[in-house]
């Protein structure tokens, strides 16, 4: 992420939407929404949520994995391999 966000007034959005979302689609860098000066959204670009929603689930996969262990649970280690590659080709 950038040193400085792009900040983006409530009524900047209402007058040009277009314009903000294409700078949001084209940087994969999300764009503050405020409103009263106070950030109130944040958008990013489909390909940025897409990838950070992938991510996300990784992490509660291994979290899973985590309190599993911890519980004495376990698995396969090839079945585990094929899960994460599996997860991997969607990205």
């Amino acid at each position: 992420m950038s040193a400085v966000p792009e900040i983006v007034p409530i009524s900047d959005l209402r007058q040009d939407a277009a314009g903000v979302i294409k700078r949001a689609a084209g940087s994969r860098e999300p764009v503050f929404i405020t409103q009263r000066g106070r950030a109130t959204a944040v958008m990013v670009s489909a390909q940025v949520y897409d990838h950070t929603q992938h991510e996300l689930e990784i992490l509660r996969l291994l979290a899973r994995g985590e309190t599993e262990i911890e519980a004495g649970v376990g698995h396969d280690m090839d079945e585990v391999f094929a899960e994460a590659r599996k997860l991997l080709d969607e990205a």
